[in-house]
């Protein structure tokens, strides 16, 4: 069996995949055999029916990499299930394609997990592409924390919402359990994999790694931040494709996640609340377009804000 399986689901980001497949190259690790000193692993790519010559590039320029692509766009969870089931290594890293991987990172993140049983998925420290510090360790969220996260009244949130949940009170070059690492990058066991599934696929994007973390403390696995392993993360490339679709997502999986492991009360509320503010929003945009101030970027937003509107920010049980 390889020591890994590298797990990168695309779509339509060829040059930031290209240079995360490069970075890949410098890591340390062994794709043919050869080196007998280094981890073999393998790459898998998933490209969810890209439409900028991702896969054309990725059979010209990388032909060692296991090639999985798909006619539509699935999902972030469903294509990353589709490589887990196709995945060959004792551990799996589940990485975005808009990352670069630093030499070592990958290194010190299997080490940790050989060293450490009882520890079934770690993430690295990841950095923004200008070097600083990207925040990727995590407490599970409470209802507070669903209120404020990424919505208007995130400026109103008390100091103590973000310090907690973001582990702000810990020291980013620590190794320390966490409640759950963001998704960028997420080294995981097989065995894992094989007690608690894959991704929940009620996920298209986002809350899919809270939603594996928690699963995996569940069921009795410890996770992991480790603060001396770094991976660059360019952040967002595929999202600022379509922002309605990605706000919509967002608030949904957010949604979904609430109602399962919160319940139906807990949802309720953090919905109505959520569709307020959104209703609020495209009235104040509205408002200002029709005053005439900055009207396209008004009219750009208002229509934003009325396709989450007329979803409704429904989250199936």
């Amino acid at each position: 069996m390889l020591d890994l399986s590298i797990i990168i689901v695309s779509w339509n980001v060829r040059d930031m995949l290209a240079a995360c497949l490069d970075s890949l190259q410098r890591a340390q690790l062994s794709f043919d055999g050869a080196d007998e000193g280094l981890p073999s692993a393998e790459i898998i790519v998933v490209d969810s029916a890209s439409s900028d010559g991702s896969v054309d590039m990725l059979r010209e320029s990388y032909p060692t990499v296991q090639l999985l692509p798909q006619a539509q766009n699935l999902g972030f969870s469903r294509c990353n299930n589709i490589g887990l089931a196709w995945a060959r290594g004792r551990f799996i890293l589940l990485l975005n394609p808009d990352t670069e991987v630093q030499p070592g990172a990958i290194g010190a993140l299997l080490d940790y997990l050989h060293e450490n049983p009882d520890a079934g998925i770690i993430g690295p420290h990841t950095l923004n592409s200008d070097g600083s510090h990207q925040s990727t360790r995590r407490r599970f969220p409470n209802l507070l924390t669903g209120i404020f996260e990424s919505t208007w009244l995130a400026g109103f949130a008390p100091a103590r919402v973000e310090r907690d949940y973001r582990l702000l009170d810990t020291e980013d070059s620590g190794v320390l359990d966490v409640d759950w690492a963001q998704g960028s990058a997420l080294l995981l066991r097989r065995e894992v994999y094989c007690a608690i599934g894959g991704l929940d696929e009620g996920y298209t994007m986002y809350y899919e790694e809270l939603d594996y973390c928690r699963r995996a403390k569940q069921a009795g696995w410890r996770v992991v931040y480790h603060g001396g392993a770094f991976i660059t993360h360019h952040g967002g490339q595929s999202s600022q494709q379509a922002v309605s679709l990605t706000q919509l997502h967002f608030h949904t999986s957010k949604l979904r996640y609430f109602r399962k492991y919160h319940g139906f009360a807990a949802y309720a509320l953090l919905r109505g609340l959520l569709l307020a503010q959104f209703g609020w929003q495209l009235a104040l945009e509205s408002l200002k377009g029709a005053l005439g101030h900055k009207r396209e970027l008004r009219t750009r937003r208002a229509r934003h804000y009325w396709h989450v509107l007329r979803s409704g920010l429904k989250a199936e049980p």
